[in-house]
């Protein structure tokens, strides 16, 4: 099988001719790989690409996430780029549109990810309407052909999700001068307001996945997550929110015959029921403690059952960074033997991207002891 079959049988429940391994190469090994600095890294090279050459490289299964943006016929948009010293540097961005104008600022460093520094959203009242403005695209006009095209080069050799968007505590709080903080205090403040752009977000995905399903060959779509778990929000807020747009983007993909991947850092416990019944077909990664609260993976498989594909969770920083080649197999060993005796809906995944630290060594680890274990499927 190629490592594309690998992760859709996983993906489907079915037995393949071994378990995937799909350590979550991200921004830091790739970088690392291509020897380049990380403003060079975000800005020039497309992550598919890059993680084309990292899971050839070391010879994995994997998966990544390409998308495409709804055009806004009346927002226009300008940059400024300015060197900070020190090798920094900041990205200016304005957009007009025409509730008003919004600008952000974002910090690149040569040696870590860009992060932002000013937020669109600064006054409730005043930029909602025109982040509201800029955010809903015209769906209907979304060009594709640069999914098309990663999709088409990438082939078999991983899979290449169609990335529709995120959950909904991410879509308010990400954009907001102050981050999940200010956005929970805006949902406790405003909630009349938030329960109208629910409604709005969940039919402006819905045409999305739509739109990805008829206009890409993706069989996978993805949704991100960034604040939207259990370690920042509670049970409660994710239920309301967050899982009806998972659930929104599930029934729509599998209207079309495609597969659905969620990303959902941190602590899960308190919804693993729900997780199971969210309609998804891959969750990752299921983090161990501390970052996540998932020591024993058995109580994921039974919560899961046969219903959704668990990809996780060796731990990237006690065991891959800190530990030895032999903690690292004792791990994957532990993950095999909670997950028996059907290895059908496992994926040897990482809790979160591998660092930059990482030996090598450990890494090889994981792969040949995940490769040696990963056989027997059923």
């Amino acid at each position: 099988m190629t490592p594309k079959q690998r992760m859709l049988a996983a993906y489907r429940g079915e037995a393949a001719d071994t378990v995937p391994v799909a350590p979550e190469f991200w921004y830091y090994v790739p970088a690392k790989l291509l020897g380049v600095d990380m403003i060079a890294f975000e800005r020039e090279v497309p992550l598919w690409e890059a993680l084309l050459r990292t899971f050839r490289h070391y010879g994995t299964e994997g998966w990544a996430c390409v998308g495409a943006g709804p055009p806004h016929p009346d927002v226009t948009g300008t940059g400024e780029w300015m060197d900070l010293g020190e090798g920094r540097f900041e990205a200016r961005t304005t957009w007009e549109t025409p509730d008003g104008a919004l600008t952000m600022r974002q910090h690149y460093s040569r040696e870590e990810p860009s992060w932002a520094v000013e937020r669109p959203i600064k006054v409730f009242e005043r930029d909602w309407p025109a982040y509201r403005h800029y955010c809903f695209g015209v769906v209907e006009d979304t060009d594709w052909s640069g999914c098309r095209h990663a999709l088409e080069a990438v082939g078999e050799e991983y899979l290449l999700e169609v990335m529709v968007g995120v959950q909904f505590t991410d879509f308010i709080a990400n954009p907001r001068e102050g981050g999940l903080a200010q956005g929970v205090y805006d949902l406790l403040e405003h909630e009349p307001f938030f329960e109208a752009l629910h409604e709005e977000y969940l039919d402006y995905l819905r045409r999305l996945t739509r739109a990805a399903c008829e206009s890409t060959t993706a069989e996978s779509l993805f949704i991100g997550c960034s604040w939207s778990c259990l370690s920042l929000i509670s049970p409660a807020l994710w239920r309301r929110w967050d899982k009806p747009v998972v659930q929104a983007v599930a029934e729509e993909a599998h209207a079309h015959g495609r597969l659905v991947h969620l990303h959902f850092h941190g602590r899960c416990r308190d919804v693993l029921p729900e997780l199971a019944d969210s309609g998804m077909d891959c969750i990752c990664p299921f983090e161990r403690p501390p970052g996540g609260d998932i020591a024993d993976v058995a109580e994921v498989r039974d919560a899961l059952a046969d219903r959704v594909t668990m990809n996780g969770n060796v731990h990237t920083v006690e065991t891959l960074i800190r530990g030895t080649p032999a903690d690292v197999r004792r791990e994957v060993e532990d993950i095999f033997e909670h997950w028996r005796p059907d290895l059908r809906r496992l994926i040897l995944g990482t809790g979160d991207q591998v660092g930059r630290e990482t030996p090598d060594e450990n890494i090889a680890a994981m792969i040949d002891a995940g490769r040696e274990l990963g056989k027997a499927i059923r």
